[in-house]
């Protein structure tokens, strides 16, 4: 436990992706569904070894980038077939819209902790647009005094910039205020670097990770609230 854990936490900081919203399923089934509208449009490919494609090479470009299919089609046929990355771009954004779901209880989380008084942003290492249409489309802009994302602050977590941007715009010190977000090395690491408290979303885990390093280690994203009333001694 924090040597702080005393004093009062007047800000949450939320990572955004497999934190607020559970990202790799969403990934996971649009790019399943990519494959199969690929293979409806004609395309020859085995199913189970195309994903496993796919997933590796978000994973060596990045998990934004909007040339993955192209790739694979070099991969697979040796030129991007336009016919083929419709099928898939339109199979793949039609089951992640269906499939961007906010985390169960994240909104009544964010309306206890600001009945509570609390300020909230989020810090994401995801580009600005991509983060801010994953917050509009969940409806939940109105709840964030502050949203810092690599676009905004050049760093990426852990680097302690993107933290103290958006402590600035809460106007809050790191001592009184707490990170939660489900990659240890980055959110962890980064926060208590300037002194942050910190939650490790246990739920959003995608690493197996055995030791989080964090002050509080969470199964529900609800148990914010507790550990808040608890430490602010609120009854």
């Amino acid at each position: 436990m924090s040597l702080s854990n005393n004093i009062p936490i007047k800000g949450v900081i939320f990572d955004l992706d497999n934190t607020l919203l559970d990202f790799m399923k969403m990934k996971q089934v649009a790019v399943k569904s990519a494959i199969r509208g690929m293979i409806e449009a004609g395309m020859v490919i085995n199913e189970s070894k195309s994903f496993d494609d796919i997933i590796a090479l978000y994973e060596k470009i990045g998990w934004e980038n909007q040339k993955v299919f192209d790739v694979f089609l070099e991969k697979k046929i040796g030129y991007v077939d336009n016919k083929y990355l419709a099928a898939g771009v339109v199979a793949y954004r039609r089951a992640r819209e269906a499939n961007l779901l906010a985390y169960p209880n994240v909104n009544r989380t964010l309306i206890d902790l600001t009945k509570l008084g609390v300020k909230l942003a989020v810090v994401s290492d995801a580009p600005s647009r991509e983060a801010w249409m994953r917050i509009y489309y969940l409806n939940l802009h109105h709840f964030f005094d502050a949203v810092i994302t690599f676009d905004d602050s050049g760093e990426r977590k852990p680097s302690s910039v993107p933290f103290e941007m958006a402590l600035k715009k809460l106007n809050l010190e790191p001592k009184s205020s707490l990170m939660i977000g489900d990659w240890p090395e980055r959110d962890v690491v980064g926060a208590k670097k300037i002194g942050m408290r910190t939650a490790f979303a246990v739920y959003g885990d995608t690493f197996g990770t055995k030791n989080s390093g964090a002050d509080w280690d969470i199964n529900d994203i609800s148990q914010l609230t507790s550990i808040i009333r608890e430490v602010n001694k609120v009854v």
